[in-house]
């Protein structure tokens, strides 16, 4: 078994959940794991630094930087420099990272200085494949989400490998319960404009839509502000909201066409929790849902599959519950061992 620094990307929702799922995975698998909060550690190093930068600003001379206020990387690299100690402490095999977005470059640079071995886990593939190919030298082993993006990936780090996503089973389930709305339609995720866009374009008359997340871009006056029915919830939530849903959406991020090709957590945890799903078209939708997963290219097909579904309950339901066996080997758990094993080679 190994032993393992687990640094928390960062960011309090979506790739949260990849961290606690990998957390509970790695720990099902028997290695002892040591979490490094960097989003709690993040908010603290800017308080502590404008407290510095105001003791200079405030003093009779000034002092040498009471011009230069802290920025968001100077908390960023405050916040995970400790991640280096914190490793040599517990001597750990492995520090592993999620994301990467929030960890500064330079600490992953004295972790390897200290003879620490890094891994990341690359969980914004294919958006923000320029910016993780910059860190991916820094590491010495690479894994990310979609599968499109390995060879640009393995360019930089030959040593990089797909590690598809994947669902916590304690969250997502048919035989789960939570009380939570029923809403004909459901979607949870955050506004981005080509989501915006997609379904203002879709005539939701008689549709109980409920729209979930960070949506706080909408204008008051915005027709899909009536469907806001909730801000960012936590994914127990999320799963108690899809197993309620007669239909839930999933809504792929435009990437600018850049290829992607794999399927997301919400697909993974949709599938688990047996709704029936709506998906844009992406090549594991086909490759492992067949047609059992709708899919959808424009927003008059979107519409009319909705309302299909909503008419015909019988094969909505059946659909649906055909979906959770596809999905039994895809939990946090598989995940994990999988990644282990390449750590291993």
């Amino acid at each position: 078994m190994s032993r393992f620094l687990l640094v928390h990307p960062g960011a309090t929702w979506a790739v949260h959940d990849v961290h606690t799922g990998l957390l509970a995975g790695l720990q099902a698998g028997g290695h002892e794991v040591y979490e490094y909060a960097l989003d709690r550690r993040i908010e603290a190093g800017m308080s502590w630094l404008k407290h510095l930068w105001q003791l200079q600003v405030d003093a009779p001379d000034g002092g040498p930087l009471a011009d230069q206020p802290p920025n968001e990387a100077d908390a960023i690299y405050h916040a995970g420099q400790e991640a280096v100690t914190r490793a040599l402490r517990f001597e750990v095999d492995w520090v592993l990272v999620v994301c990467a977005a929030y960890f500064h470059p330079n600490c992953a640079i004295l972790a390897r200085r200290a003879g620490l071995r890094l891994a990341v886990v690359f969980t914004e593939s294919p958006y923000d494949d320029d910016k993780q190919a910059t860190v991916a030298p820094l590491y010495d082993v690479c894994f990310t989400q979609e599968r499109a993006s390995v060879p640009g990936l393995r360019a930089a780090n030959p040593n990089t490998h797909y590690l598809p996503a994947a669902y916590d089973p304690a969250h997502h389930g048919p035989h789960l319960n939570g009380s939570a709305p029923a809403h004909d339609v459901v979607f949870v995720g955050s506004g981005y404009e080509s989501r915006t866009a997609l379904l203002s374009a879709v005539d939701w008359g008689g549709i109980d839509l409920g729209l979930y997340g960070a949506w706080d871009d909408l204008a008051p006056n915005h027709p899909l502000r009536r469907h806001v029915r909730g801000g960012v919830v936590d994914n127990a939530r999320a799963g108690a909201l899809y197993r309620k849903a007669r239909i839930a959406l999933n809504l792929y991020r435009s990437a600018g066409g850049v290829p992607a090709e794999s399927l997301n957590p919400r697909a993974y945890e949709l599938a688990a929790d047996g709704v029936l799903t709506v998906s844009h078209p992406r090549a594991e939708v086909g490759e492992r849902f067949g047609l059992r997963v709708p899919v959808f290219r424009t927003a008059a097909e979107l519409g009319r599959v909705v309302r299909h579904y909503l008419a015909h309950p019988d094969e909505r339901d059946y659909l649906g519950a055909d979906l959770p066996p596809l999905v039994a080997e895809d939990t946090y758990t598989h995940r994990a061992a999988q990644l282990v094993a390449h750590l291993c080679e």
